[in-house]
């Protein structure tokens, strides 16, 4: 997966914040100050986005599955369209506290939801009085709006993808906790030790953001096409002796005639 710089330039993915509002731990990451705002070696970066490329497939040829999370405005478009296209779950409005410390609290969240379709498929929901079918409504859009993207996501995720990790710092904080590997891109105003796999980026544009997570998403997609074309394989080898017995059996029938 080659990241051109050239494509990184052009969306802006260079510019870090204002140089007096940086986090010295991201000096290697640094290439110089201009007009009062750091610029980011982008050389630098394309190496960090196929190396996080890298692991992230590998993550995914597992069959884990990777959480992203983006709450700013600018983020969460993009993060739900990326994550939504490749089956990964994603959190873009609030991040629900206990989301990976307290998962099993949060499952039950999901399996109400799972419940109120059911009453709905099986007309229990009918039987409600108004107000109750009301109540039952705004419970379930309020569940979907801030766990509907994760309602397949029966196991905590096997990796973290963070947009602006100053803004998510309580999902870091609890992701280090469990020892779940974090990615994320990490601007000049951020500490990149709270992180795994650093990606020095303008975390603040949309047109940088939808860059680095184009280059993300097709790392996971290719790591999912690896663990298909296993599952595929594994199968035709099951198959293949039965079908050399049934060739035998014809084979066999054929001579006794």
């Amino acid at each position: 997966m080659a990241v051109e710089v050239k494509e990184l330039l052009e969306a802006g993915v260079h510019f870090g914040h204002l140089t007096r509002k940086w986090d010295p731990n991201m000096a290697p990451y640094v290439y110089m100050e201009r007009n009062g705002i750091h610029i980011i070696n982008l050389y630098k970066t394309a190496a960090k986005i196929e190396e996080a490329g890298a692991a992230l497939s590998k993550i995914a040829a597992s069959g884990r599955k990777i959480l992203f999370v983006a709450t700013k405005k600018q983020a969460k478009d993009i993060v739900a369209e990326k994550a939504g296209a490749i089956n990964m779950p994603y959190i873009t409005e609030r991040w629900p506290g206990g989301m990976l410390t307290n998962f099993v609290t949060i499952r039950k969240a999901v399996k109400k939801m799972a419940a109120i379709d059911r009453m709905k498929k099986d007309g229990t929901f009918n039987s409600l009085s108004k107000k109750e079918r009301l109540q039952v409504d705004r419970q379930r859009a309020k569940l979907e709006k801030n766990l509907g993207s994760i309602a397949d996501m029966t196991r905590l995720p096997g990796a973290l993808f963070v947009v602006d990790i100053k803004r998510e710092h309580i999902a870091i904080k609890e992701a280090q906790k469990l020892n779940i590997p974090i990615f994320a891109m990490v601007d000049t105003n951020s500490d990149p030790r709270q992180v795994d796999y650093v990606i020095p980026a303008n975390d603040d544009a949309s047109k940088s953001i939808d860059k680095v997570l184009s280059h993300v998403a097709t790392a996971i997609s290719e790591g999912l096409s690896e663990r298909k074309a296993e599952k595929d394989n594994g199968k035709a080898e099951k198959s293949a002796p039965k079908a050399k017995a049934a060739k035998k059996a014809v084979a066999a029938n054929e001579e006794e005639e």
